[in-house]
């Protein structure tokens, strides 16, 4: 009820007037992802060189250090949302630099997070520094029906021994409707573009095997993407539109393109910001043509999540976000990016 109600006064925002629109009722679901930055617990993993994260390694990371960053991610990602759904967050959030399912249950574990009784899906990659993506869920909002990890390939042959994260692909039902969500982390801006290209181009051919399979499924593409909206490896390789009205069928549209034109970004790097964490959307969650429907999961809005405690308040980097460490210390922040969040609306019949 509480949902239903905040969406009643929604809609009249947008100018449905008459008495029998104002007795709609509609449902509103929050869609998120967020750079965790470095969720690492404390102890070795085989095979991956997450050293740094020891006890005696760089970072000096210990238990004090390690349950101050799963109490501050579990803060962002429970107010993740609130804005437009307080009390209720997001039904769905993908993360990225997480090491494994271990760091993700302790998360899942924090109090903010535990009494909305969020999961999580992951399946270990190869990533050599030991990190990977994830999808964390409100069963009462978002059922998993499959998961999956396609590999990010690489094509030149000098490039056989490398790893990097893969594309998790969970597909589930939200709303009664058939939607999946792609969580990536793209290879870094030292890797360079090319690479990050190649991964737009596989996200595509995933993409498109799954439209193939179900062409109204409702598609989430989100993610680290190491490039802004304007990059070849999103707006040509992927093939994400800056305008809704450009999208084709089969298409993608990025309503951050013009979000990081007006100024706003998740990170910022010699003092301009960037807008790396994105969350793209199928043509299926469009009202391209404008009839405000909302028969079915449609966009409604979008936005960067900022809070003041997610800011460095004074110094060189004032106004960065707060990291975890910096220039050698810990300074018991959160991460070097800013969350995101996409919104979309259903009527309820």
């Amino acid at each position: 009820m509480k949902k239903t109600m905040i969406l009643m006064a929604l809609l009249l925002l947008v100018g449905v007037g008459s008495a029998t629109a104002q007795e709609r009722k509609f449902n509103l679901y929050g869609v998120g992802f967020y750079n965790l930055e470095n969720l690492f617990d404390t102890c070795h993993d085989e095979g991956k060189n997450d050293y740094e994260y020891l006890p005696d390694g760089k970072n000096k990371w210990n238990g004090l250090k390690y349950s101050h960053k799963l109490k501050n991610m579990a803060r962002v990602l429970s107010e993740l949302g609130t804005d437009k759904l307080p009390g209720i967050g997001c039904a769905v959030i993908g993360v990225s630099e997480v090491e494994n399912a271990r760091a993700l249950t302790d998360l899942c574990n924090q109090e903010p997070l535990k009494a909305r009784n969020f999961q999580f899906v992951h399946v270990e990659g190869p990533d050599k520094r030991g990190v990977d993506c994830a999808l964390l869920y409100n069963p009462k909002l978002f059922k998993v029906d499959n998961v999956k990890l396609v590999p990010y390939v690489y094509v030149l042959p000098a490039d056989a021994d490398r790893a990097t994260r893969g594309f998790l692909t969970v597909s589930g039902q939200m709303a009664g409707e058939h939607v999946v969500v792609i969580v990536n982390h793209l290879p870094s801006r030292f890797a360079g573009s090319f690479y990050r290209e190649e991964g737009g181009r596989q996200i595509r051919l995933v993409k498109d095997s799954l439209m193939k399979e179900d062409p109204n499924v409702k598609l989430f593409v989100m993610g680290d993407m190491n490039d802004d909206p304007q990059d070849k490896s999103m707006a040509e390789a992927l093939g994400a539109k800056r305008k809704m009205n450009k999208v084709e069928e089969g298409g993608l549209w990025n309503p951050f393109w013009d979000t990081l034109a007006s100024g706003r970004g998740t990170l910022q790097y010699d003092g301009r910001w960037n807008l790396f964490d994105q969350i793209i959307l199928s043509r299926s969650l469009l009202d391209v043509k404008g009839k405000k429907d909302f028969s079915t999961l449609t966009y409604w809005s979008h936005q960067i999540f900022m809070r003041d405690y997610l800011f460095q308040k004074e110094g060189k980097y004032k106004g960065n976000p707060l990291r975890t460490h910096a220039g050698g210390s810990w300074l018991d922040g959160y991460s070097d990016h800013l969350p995101s969040v996409v919104y979309v609306i259903k009527e309820v019949k």
